[in-house]
């Protein structure tokens, strides 16, 4: 089957350099909106188009004809400490690799169009996973890690539909294309190793689909759920050795490769509820399947070693909850402002899984907003979150695959900036 060229439009939405920001590498910054709340009462708050993503059901909530785009820009720092790394060869001494952080721009835009007074259709388009981190050439871990970068896209055509006053539920479905580009040092055993660069670029597309509804329990109440599902991906590209040793034995020889990752699902539980005019209260519970990526195996598919596993990344994820409170406050016709907070868990479980290309911990976000509106139809939308990262440890012994052992710890710290334009017409 013909698959739709994604990649450049994926390069466009994730940015020249792409981070993740929720817990591991998962994108929760599909609006503006929503950040100056911590994203609280993501599946129940409908007030523009970008409801799509996060519950589709929202759409009976909009006017006829709305659209939304927005901008978020995420400044990330992952700075390591060496504390004794042990087997790391001939790159003993190479370095702590700098800051495996960066800047990244994360795009995305929303259509809803109401066919009559119950029914609506919406398209959106969203990258709902990223992650790079890049160090320095050489470092002490570069045989783990060099450069891990991953963007996606996703098209997700939805419908809506308001079956009574208080009840209306929607679906849509996701079509996600996946780039993927990973480099190391070929081991750490001696210079020639150290000096020899293996790097498997690969992509994919793979379907994927959501469900959502929303419920109005009182005048002043109202909930929200929705479920988006995993996507399995089935990456497929070139594994490419390049420097001293390229070509010298089969596993360093340029080739054909694969890798197959299960993206996890997501669910959503959502509150609103309004105290008075000027103020309403939000809270989120979510919960994601990072179980499913477990173990990522890069295997062959051409030359001697078609059909080995020349590299497992051991992930082993566990499960994950966000819990998120926020307020927003009526100033006037024309402005509100927006508060929030929110505890983030980490799928990584401890340090000797913690991997170099995913330095993840834990985190709170400390979020504030704002959201003016000229006239009845635009709003434009501002908000900025500081995520609060406990210190990481690693312990990551790949001594035995002659990667060396990467004992340390990670300082890191993220700020998100971001601005939403919405308009109904």
């Amino acid at each position: 089957m013909h698959k739709l060229n994604l990649k450049p439009l994926a390069l466009l939405m994730a940015g020249l350099s792409c981070n993740a920001f929720a817990s591991g590498f998962q994108l929760l910054e599909q609006n503006a909106s929503g950040l100056g709340n911590a994203y609280a009462g993501s599946a129940v708050v409908a007030e523009n188009a970008s409801t799509i993503f996060f519950n589709p059901a929202g759409m009976t909530q909009l006017k006829p004809r709305e659209v939304s785009v927005g901008l978020n820009t995420v400044i990330t720092s992952f700075d390591f400490t060496n504390s004794g790394s042990l087997g790391t060869g001939a790159l003993a001494g190479a370095g702590n690799g700098g800051d495996a952080g960066g800047v990244a721009l994360i795009p995305n835009g929303y259509l809803s169009y109401a066919l009559n007074k119950d029914l609506y259709l919406g398209f959106g388009v969203s990258a709902p996973f990223g992650l790079k981190t890049e160090y320095d050439n050489p470092w002490l871990g570069g045989a783990q890690a060099l450069l891990f970068d991953i963007k996606t896209i996703n098209l997700n055509p939805s419908v809506a539909y308001r079956v009574n006053d208080s009840i209306s539920l929607g679906a849509g479905l996701d079509y996600m294309y996946m780039d993927a580009e990973y480099q190391r040092l070929a081991a750490v055993l001696d210079a020639n190793y150290a000096s020899t660069l293996v790097k498997l670029t690969a992509d994919d597309t793979a379907l994927g689909w959501n469900i959502g509804g929303l419920f109005k329990v009182s005048d002043n109440t109202s909930i929200g759920l929705s479920y988006r599902s995993k996507v399995k991906q089935k990456l497929e590209g070139t594994l490419a050795v390049s420097g001293t040793l390229a070509g010298l034995a089969p596993a360093l020889t340029t080739g054909s490769a694969k890798a197959d990752i299960e993206l996890p699902d997501t669910f959503i539980f959502s509150v609103k509820q309004d105290l008075n005019k000027d103020w309403q209260m939000l809270a989120d519970i979510s919960w994601t399947g990072w179980s499913s990526v477990d173990q990522v195996n890069i295997v062959r598919t051409s030359g001697a070693l078609s059909g080995a596993t020349v590299q497992t990344l051991d992930a082993h994820f566990r499960d994950t909850w966000r819990f998120a409170l926020g307020a927003t406050q009526r100033y006037n016709d024309s402005w509100k402002i927006k508060y929030g907070v929110a505890f983030d868990q980490s799928p990584v479980r401890d340090a000797a899984h913690r991997l170099v290309s995913l330095p993840d911990n834990n985190r709170v976000w400390l979020s504030l907003g704002a959201q003016w509106k000229p006239d009845n139809s635009s709003a434009l939308d501002f908000g900025l979150s500081y995520l609060v990262i406990g210190d990481s440890d690693i312990s990551n012994n790949q001594a035995a695959s002659g990667r060396g052992w990467v004992i340390g710890n990670y300082e890191s710290s993220v700020i998100i900036l971001g601005a939403q334009y919405s308009l109904a017409f």
